[in-house]
């Protein structure tokens, strides 16, 4: 017998009450725990060569990554179509051409197709790319009354003024505080950005969004070792990389990926699957992001597995409350963007994504840049506030919240400066 809706949501936000009321914000009580070295196989074997890490190391933990945390892609699907729906090149008070193009995928009578907003300098030949998707609509984004609103199901927010699931013009322009993009184009960057609800509608139902394209017979869920919706969202980054390949105004080698929050989870994973990207950012990624697993502060796998059951494979859930039984911590995730640019970004306030969980990631992931003669984190003392390194590997904390600010945009800007112009 189906339980009825208004007790299931009780019962979820009970047990969701309980597990915030048991999460460690105290430093002394994270438990003792052996950091899993990247620079030893799991047979013990230890790697001291660049050659060697891309040859055994690599491989078995992207392996163990995609097998038992963020799910495989089950085939590869190619773009059926890509189509100009919109541009100007005068857009942006003239300084910036826009194109918004929608890229179509068809696979056993499906279909499925999410739409590119790009902006480019106009003075700025063969431009170097930041990609990342938004939670609300490419509207959303800018005040720009030529965006189109996407038609995709949309979480409500009343804030927004989105009801019914559906976005209308009354949330245009509602985050632009997230996206400095007067700074990016004036910077010489392009902005590219994607509603993520057009490539996996975020809730906890496989039958829309991009997984149902490939489902075998009778299938109407992924098999426990197959993709959840972060690594749907991160194969949706990697199909905008597929396009940008065929625009000659863009620079492909020069694209990076970014993410905030549960999309900076995606960036990282589309950044240690698909080495296109010349480089990751992740702000404020988090538990199943740039936080270690391990230390269970703030967010922890039950918790985050129990309140978004559809973001990570099956497999993963069996380390709910058992984080000791992984072979595996998220700076080995870090590690597999290597030898790339790498930026991890916190924030003071934002506690329940574990800042110094982040920041140990960077740290950790570092010996694996070192075989390849690039710069990481040396310190395991946290930099002060709005103290940022910019190394190969770059790290901040700056004050405030779990959020985007044009603070943080100017830190990724100096940084690609440094180690992608």
């Amino acid at each position: 017998m189906k339980m009825p809706v208004h007790l299931t949501m009780l019962l979820f936000f009970i047990s969701m009450s309980i597990s915030k009321a048991q999460t460690n914000y105290t430093e002394s009580e994270v438990p003792f725990f052996e950091v899993p070295n990247p620079l030893t196989t799991f047979k013990g074997e230890t790697i001291s060569t660049n050659t060697a890490w891309e040859k055994s190391r690599r491989p078995e933990l992207h392996a163990f990554f995609r097998e038992n945390v963020y799910g495989r892609v089950p085939e590869n699907l190619k773009i059926d179509s890509y189509n100009i729906l919109e541009q100007d090149h005068n857009a942006l008070n003239g300084k910036a051409k826009r194109t918004q193009v929608e890229l179509t995928f068809t696979k056993n009578n499906k279909e499925l197709s999410f739409t590119i907003l790009l902006y480019l300098p106009k003075h700025v030949k063969n431009t170097a790319v930041f990609l990342g998707y938004n939670f609300y609509g490419n509207h959303t984004i800018t005040e720009d009354e030529s965006v189109i609103i996407s038609t995709a199901w949309t979480d409500n927010n009343k804030e927004f003024g989105i009801e019914n699931n559906t976005l209308t013009a009354a949330s245009r322009g509602k985050r632009t505080n997230r996206w400095a993009i007067d700074k990016i184009i004036d910077a010489g960057y392009g902005l590219a950005t994607i509603y993520y609800g057009e490539v996996d509608p975020d809730k906890n139902d496989f039958s829309d969004g991009i997984h149902h394209l490939l489902y075998g017979e009778n299938q109407n869920q992924p098999k426990p070792d197959e993709w959840g919706s972060i690594a749907a969202w991160a194969w949706g980054l990697s199909k905008a990389m597929d396009y940008f390949e065929t625009n000659p105004e863009i620079e492909a080698t020069k694209v990076i990926a970014f993410g905030h929050s549960r999309l900076g989870k995606a960036a990282l994973w589309a950044g240690a699957n698909d080495q296109r990207f010349a480089g990751v950012i992740s702000n404020n990624s988090g538990c199943g992001g740039a936080a270690m697993s391990k230390r269970k502060y703030g967010e922890t796998l039950a918790v985050i597995n129990q309140r978004f059951p559809h973001w990570f494979c099956t497999n993963f859930k069996q380390y709910n409350n058992n984080e000791e039984a992984l072979v595996v911590d998220q700076h080995q995730l870090l590690a597999l963007i290597a030898p790339r640019p790498l930026y991890v970004a916190s924030a003071e306030e934002d506690r329940w994504a574990d800042p110094r969980g982040e920041f140990l990631s960077a740290k950790y992931a570092s010996s694996v840049y070192e075989l390849y003669g690039k710069k990481g984190i040396g310190d395991m003392e946290m930099p002060s506030t709005n103290l940022p390194i910019h190394n190969t590997v770059a790290y901040h904390i700056r004050t405030g919240k779990h959020d985007v600010t044009d603070y943080d945009w100017e830190q990724y800007i100096k940084w690609a400066n440094i180690h992608l112009r």
